[in-house]
């Protein structure tokens, strides 16, 4: 077996710079030339079947099924133009990933194939929608399941196939995807928002929710990774004892690109370009072969759309480059693992962002009044909020030194929170005369003076406020953005209508607008300054304290999940028609069986590689110590050969030891496995993977790093972490 680390070491130097002959020397000259965008649009479609599709995207009407058959006839026209043999519908499943069925555009008609593609097919496919995640809404045997086009979402061409983005429902019209209640939330934000912008702009008429991702990977040489079961079957190292030098010396972070990952990077850029993802920065990362990418931000539905597909590019194009690309959050022990932080804004038809604090008075009160809003929503979900990013590998990721914690706090910068302190003391109610009233208004003047570029940012923080947006940090890598967005739109969406409604309730008893706003906003500052933290979220002071302020620290995934079933998150996900009753229990029920199904393949990967590849080397090893003992006895007197052979002997107990340790731990693990297999309830099943189970691979994996380190180098079977971290 160690034949084939070599193996895999040599053919990983043999990889060399792979160049891309560029399109053009602009992107801008081949920016978006695969997708179906509103220029093609307007080329290829009639203007009615054009203003359908727009309507559609900005206005949310419906597409007649008479005009999608003309839409659907340009979207073919052009697609066979480009070269497009097949069409798919594109949806996101609640799997790690997209899924599509592609069909031919060769149709027979009289006799003879033509390429054909009406409005039906643009509109509605039939994917098997029990062969996907369904929490129980459908059974093995009741296979129909139905994919509709989302219009607000362009098609694009990928590898001669036209590629429409879709929502996944099944045949009793259940949501079987993220987009379906991403779609729902972002429809109840956008009206939530906009009723209460009308207070300061009777021209809003609709609200975007935007977002700017970035995106964390590691690049790791494919012969390599291929030498390394674990990887292949878990996209993460479930043993590995620490490179001598990893991270700590930070000289990876922001240094010069690697030629061999510029080209990578270069390449999956142009892919990205020509399907209208606009990225823009690159650079290394903390951990040694980690790196990112970011986009410029977009309306959030496209956002996630597009990162899923960079994702899915990113993969594709690492091939020609020799590359396996990981988005796991922690695949690697010991150093930084890789989050997917989301950049969320809310900005107005009018062009107006709302968290951009403003230049008087008024834009700085409407600007404080959605700041405050989504303040008070995170701290009164902030278990929901957790549960949309709890996962098997975000679990590794979250409370770790280089990750947000599991405590759900907002971080708003000094200035601004001194602001909000100032508004709390200030008791607007008890306040008597015009002069008080203006003396507190000026201070709002101020926010832009002193909030614009003032506001530091804090890394610790899993939701902190970046100037002009909030950034959510704690989602997971390798995460469908969707899944947080959709808690995050629809908790905001509540509480901006709970607000509406308390302060039209003190206007219509004859209180000003102006204060019953303030009034308003000061409450909602009071209750929900427990979530606000300024301070380094990994210390163990903050635990302390979150604690004391009653804040949740919930680290294990199962047990953060279960908030999609409280009260509360029932009422505020049934009630906003994000989900129904069914749905909900269904998502939840689909979210613990993964994480139950990750940790039994990784308990099973694990069990694999300590029994059937490290035991039989250590012994091997141990093997090679002992006939060299032997040898040594024959050469050498008593008292020669106990201080000639002493260390050997010694590290033959060790190993023995190890080895005895390892056996025994599988052994137990794969029984404590066989106890939670047999539990009825998946949250039972998840309790027993996570507490019962998991808790072995940290004892294994011990023994392993320790028999690495023992281990003859050229007959250890496995890629080290210095190979795979510093080979690029």
């Amino acid at each position: 077996m160690a034949i084939i680390r070599f193996k895999a070491l040599e053919e990983s130097f043999s990889h060399r710079p792979f160049e891309v002959q560029l399109p053009s020397a602009k992107p801008s000259d081949y920016f978006g030339i695969n997708v179906f965008d509103r220029p093609k649009m307007q080329k290829y479609l009639s203007k009615q079947a054009y203003r359908s599709v727009v309507d559609a995207i900005d206005k949310g009407t419906k597409i007649d099924r008479i005009i999608g058959n003309q839409v659907a006839d340009g979207m073919r026209a052009w697609a066979l133009e480009h070269g497009a043999t097949h069409y798919t519908h594109w949806f996101h499943p609640l799997t790690d990933g997209t899924a599509e069925k592609h069909d031919a555009f060769l149709e027979r008609m009289d006799n003879t194939y033509i390429e054909t593609f009406d409005g039906n097919q643009l509109i509605q496919a039939e994917p098997d929608a029990s062969s996907f995640p369904s929490g129980g809404i459908r059974n093995t045997f009741e296979a129909r399941g139905y994919t509709a086009w989302d219009p607000s979402s362009p098609a694009f061409i990928v590898e001669k196939t036209l590629v429409i983005p879709t929502v996944f429902i099944s045949y009793t019209g259940e949501a079987l995807d993220y987009k379906t209640p991403l779609l729902k939330s972002l429809g109840v934000l956008d009206r939530a928002a906009t009723d209460v912008c009308k207070y300061f702009d009777p021209n809003v008429t609709k609200v975007n929710s935007n977002i700017g991702w970035e995106q964390e990977y590691f690049l790791i040489d494919e012969s390599l990774y291929n030498a390394r079961p674990d990887l292949v079957l878990t996209d993460r190292t479930l043993m590995g004892h620490a490179s001598a030098k990893d991270q700590q010396l930070e000289d990876h972070y922001f240094s010069s690109i690697p030629m061999r990952v510029a080209w990578f990077m270069y390449d999956f850029e142009v892919e990205a370009y020509k399907l209208g993802i606009p990225v823009k920065t690159r650079h290394n990362e903390v951990a040694p072969n980690q790196f990112e990418c970011a986009p410029i931000f977009e309306e959030a539905n496209l956002a996630i759309d597009h990162n899923q597909l960079i994702m899915d590019v990113m993969k594709k194009v690492a091939q020609r480059h020799h590359f396996k690309v990981l988005f796991h959050e922690k695949p690697f022990k010991g150093i930084n693992g890789s989050g997917k932080h989301n950049n969320w804004s809310m900005a107005t038809n009018t062009g107006v962002n709302l968290f951009q604090p403003g230049k008087d008075y008024h834009s700085n009160l409407q600007f404080l009044t959605f700041l405050v809003n989504t303040v008070a929503a995170v701290y009164k979900h902030s278990e929901l909020l957790l549960a949309g990013i709890a996962s098997a590998g975000n679990e590794h990721r979250l409370g770790a030194n280089e990750a947000p914690p599991a405590i759900i706090s907002v971080f708003l910068g000094k200035d601004l929170n001194r602001l909000l302190d100032d508004i709390e003391k200030n008791d607007y109610e008890k306040m008597a005369g015009t002069d008080k009233k203006k003396e507190m208004m000026l201070e709002f003047a101020k926010i832009p003076s002193i909030l614009l570029d003032n506001t530091d940012r804090n890394r610790t923080s899993p939701f902190a406020f970046t100037g002009n947006r909030f950034e959510f940090r704690a989602v997971g890598s390798a995460a469908n953005c969707g899944s947080a967005m959709i808690l995050l739109n629809t908790a905001i969406a509540d509480q901006l209508r709970q607000f509406k409604k308390e302060v039209d309730d003190e206007v219509a008893k004859g209180v000003e607008l102006d204060d019953a706003l303030v009034r308003n906003i000061r409450k909602y500052i009071i209750q929900s300054k427990a979530v606000r933290f300024e301070g380094n979220g990994y210390s163990q002071e903050w635990v302390d304290e979150a604690a004391r302020r009653g804040l949740k620290n919930i680290t294990n995934a199962p047990a953060a999940l279960k908030a999609y079933l409280s009260k509360q998150s029932e009422h505020l996900l049934i009630s906003n028609k994000i989900f129904s009753e069914k749905e909900l229990e269904a998502r939840y029920e689909v979210l613990v069986e993964k994480y139950v199904k990750k940790i039994q393949i990784e308990s099973r990967v694990l069990g694999d590689l300590a029994i059937n590849h490290i035991v039989p080397t250590a012994i091997r090893y141990q093997t090679t110590l002992i006939e060299n003992v032997r040898g040594l006895k024959e050469l050498y007197d008593h008292e020669d050969y106990l201080a000639t052979a002493g260390d050997m002997l010694e590290t033959i107990k060790v190993i023995s030891k190890h080895v005895t340790n390892i056996k025994t731990k599988v052994h137990d693990m794969i029984e404590a496995r066989k106890v939670a297999n047999h539990l009825e309830s998946s949250a039972d099943k998840a309790d027993a993977y996570s507490l019962q189970v998991k808790p072995y691979f940290e004892d294994i994996r011990d023994d392993i790093d320790r028999l690495e380190l023992i281990i003859d180098d050229e007959i250890w079977t496995l890629p080290k972490y210095r190979e795979l971290l510093f080979i690029r």
